[in-house]
């Protein structure tokens, strides 16, 4: 190799060389001077994580706009995953937590206790009762992995060696174990907290953060809860909010993923449904509209962002603001319900004279124009407010004050149910205004099986029988009508079907051969008339009852029963849902003999004197049935009193259902709906009285 060859690629190479370096240097330029402050930043920034804001719940009002049902800020204690000591680090965790639940007992503050365990008297360890789900949970792969069969002894035994656990007494030991076992029943993580106490007072809240030091990850974070204008107001109607158990995390992780599946979604309406998810730490409504309405209450959940720079300082932005839920307002008249509840209280605790089976009851107040419920009580009841805390002694009392008397307890409705046996026998031609029934107190048509009525009515008619209610005169109409007939129109009228109202009811039973057969029984010709004075197999929810009532009172237009009325959005500014009147069918029955049977009720309702000082006219129906109860293993005997009306008689707004279980008779019950109307007519007299006052003159 000759000398300028050799010279050349020494040349070549040194270029080659600074051009690299010259890059180099360039890039140093670029990142250090350039772009510094930037990458200092990206630097420093060595953790992210982002979380879960809470949405707060929808509120819920009455139809005057009155809150029920808000939100109210609280303290919650949430463990943040990012600084929160890990698995490995169990030993820290175990003292932070049971210094948190030393701290808690010093201040009387319950915590979020989930463990099914707990020493006995004798110290020794077992299940609590009632808890076999929460139990099989335990001991499931996801929490300790036992046998099904693993003792009570074997949960405690694996508890301690799982979570190092074995310096602490049994005691402290189960109340560790119950927050770590909850961490991992609910996947706590960076991005899942987990809430160790729900509502905490400031004082409490002062002192963890006044040792933020010693607890590491864990913060007190204000959130909302469900607050009551009045916890007393229609509780079994409205409802209650709950920790999501197992069963409800699946159902709605199901509907969650079955929506996630369906391809016309935007991102937007996917990236919001995401934010709708269900976590194993979310609240839902259990019962009543809380429930029935949680596609609406339930808010938008938002996202928080936090980074963490190599100093241990904290920023944070929010990503996705969270959205209230929507606002639903109530049929419920706030006042009315309260005066309605109270007058049913007072009727029903005046009216306990069987001691063995004490009287219970409800009222239910309609309009008959629309489907709305205005009012809606049962009686024993409760108070939303301390419904968890009251929840064991609520349970266990016999007269039980949880049950919805008002849409699920079902009844024989007595002579209520001449009103329809009246209508359909005028509609068929079996019966006409003149037709007239001897009654001398036994009706004697079957040979083997006398029927009896309570009066001798002698020659009645059948506005006179209503008035009277007069069983000769509709066992005979029943007779010559046939059940079939009967049925059509208790059909028509809504007897054995359920109202449509957004919370659960039942459906009652119309009494018919089908039913009968269907339960293994026979049908006999002696039925058929029993069922007319609202016997035999009849089974009818007040609340059925009412807006049966209500589509006599308004001519025959059969309304769905319904407690919302609208929905709005948060902000009012939009209306979400609007419910219009809606119509489940005309009866078809006649004006001619609508009228017919109301004569009746207003003969009755001219001569009960509950309603002599009442502003408006009443027409009414009154009802008995005998009832039956095992109490103490022996069978009591009682009656039910019930009584459907409608005001005013000749231009009715409000229909009235009130059942009285272990009352003397129906009746009775005039002085109960009589306070009833008082309630309604006197509120409507102020309103208008406000409204004239206000009126500007010409």
């Amino acid at each position: 190799m000759n000398g300028n060859k050799l010279r050349f690629r020494i040349s070549a190479f040194s270029v080659a060389v600074a051009v690299v370096f010259s890059i180099f240097a360039a890039d140093l330029f670029r990142i250090q001077i350039i772009h510094g402050e930037e990458y200092k930043n990206t630097r420093v920034a060595y953790k992210q994580s982002d979380t879960t804001i809470v949405a707060p719940r929808g509120e819920i009002l009455d139809c005057n706009g009155k809150k029920l049902v808000t939100n109210k800020q609280v303290n919650s204690v949430v463990f943040n995953g990012s600084y929160f000591p890990r698995t490995s680090e169990q030993q820290q965790r175990n003292e932070i937590i049971i210094s948190l639940i030393r701290l808690f007992e010093k201040y009387n503050t319950p915590w979020n206790d989930w463990l099914p365990l707990k020493l006995n008297a004798n110290g020794r360890v077992e299940f609590e009762p009632d808890r076999q789900e929460d139990i099989k949970l335990l001991k499931s792969k996801s929490i300790l992995y036992l046998n099904d069969y693993a003792t009570a002894q074997n949960c405690l035994d694996e508890i301690k060696s799982k979570f190092s656990l074995e310096k602490y007494s049994d005691s402290d030991a189960l109340k560790i174990a119950s927050v770590c076992c909850s961490l991992k029943r609910l996947v706590f993580s960076t991005t899942n907290p987990y809430t160790f106490a729900d509502d905490v007072p400031v004082e409490l809240a002062s002192a963890i953060k006044e040792n933020s030091g010693f607890y590491a990850g864990v913060e007190i974070v204000v959130t909302t809860a469900r607050q009551y204008l009045d916890g007393t107001i229609a509780p079994h109607i409205i409802g209650i909010t709950g920790p999501l158990n197992a069963e409800e995390y699946e159902r709605e992780t199901k509907k969650y993923e079955e929506a996630k599946n369906d391809k016309t979604l935007t991102s937007q309406q996917q990236s919001i449904l995401d934010l709708r998810a269900y976590s194993l730490n979310d609240t839902i409504g259990k019962f009543g509209l809380e429930s029935a309405m949680e596609e609406y209450l339930r808010g938008t959940n938002g996202v928080e962002r936090t980074i963490t720079d190599s100093q241990g300082n904290k920023t944070t932005e929010v990503l996705t603001a969270p959205v209230q839920g929507d606002t639903v307002v109530l049929t419920l008249n706030a006042d009315l319900q309260l005066q309605v509840q109270n007058a049913l209280k007072n009727f029903v605790q005046s009216h306990r004279d069987n001691a063995a089976i004490p009287a219970v009851g409800s009222a239910v107040v309609t309009n008959v124009n629309t489907g709305e419920i205005l009012a809606c009580a049962t009686y024993p009841s409760y108070d939303l407010t301390s419904y968890y805390d009251d929840y064991n002694t609520l349970s266990k009392d016999k007269s039980s004050p949880l049950w919805n008397r008002a849409l699920q307890s079902t009844y024989e409705p007595g002579s209520t149910f001449k009103l329809s046996v009246a209508l359909a026998g005028l509609e068929e031609g079996v019966i006409d205004s003149k037709t007239t029934v001897f009654c001398n107190q036994i009706y004697d048509y079957f040979e083997d099986t006398k029927f009896k009525c309570l009066h001798r009515h002698g020659h009645v008619d059948v506005t006179e029988a209503l008035n009277q209610s007069c069983n000769i005169f509709f066992y005979e109409t029943g007779r010559k009508l046939g059940i079939e007939k009967m049925n059509d129109y208790c059909t028509r009228l809504g007897l054995g079907q359920k109202t449509g109202v957004e919370i659960n009811e039942s459906a009652g039973v119309l009494a018919s051969v089908e039913y009968r057969q269907a339960h293994g029984g026979t049908w006999y010709p002696g039925d058929t008339v029993q069922a007319a004075i609202g016997q035999s197999d009849n089974l009818f929810t007040p609340i059925q009852l009412c807006n049966y009532v209500a589509t006599v009172a308004n001519g025959g237009t059969r309304y769905k029963a319904h407690f919302v009325k609208t929905v709005k959005s948060a902000d009012y500014a939009q209306t979400v849902v609007d419910n219009k009147p809606v119509v489940l069918n005309e009866t078809g029955i006649s004006q001619k003999s609508i009228d017919i049977v109301k004569g009746g009720m207003k003969r009755l309702g001219a001569r009960l004197s509950a309603f002599k000082d009442l502003p408006v006219p009443v027409a009414a129906k009154t009802g008995t049935a005998e009832s039956k109860a095992k109490v103490n293993g022996k069978i009591e005997s009682g009656l039910n009193g019930f009584m459907v009306s409608f005001a005013p008689a000749d231009k009715p707004e409000i229909a009235v259902c009130v059942a009285i279980e272990n009352l003397n008779s129906g009746t009775a019950t005039s002085e109960l709906v009589a306070n009833i109307y008082k309630a309604y007519f006197s509120a409507k007299s102020e309103i208008n009285k406000s409204q004239d006052m206000n009126t500007v003159l010409p």
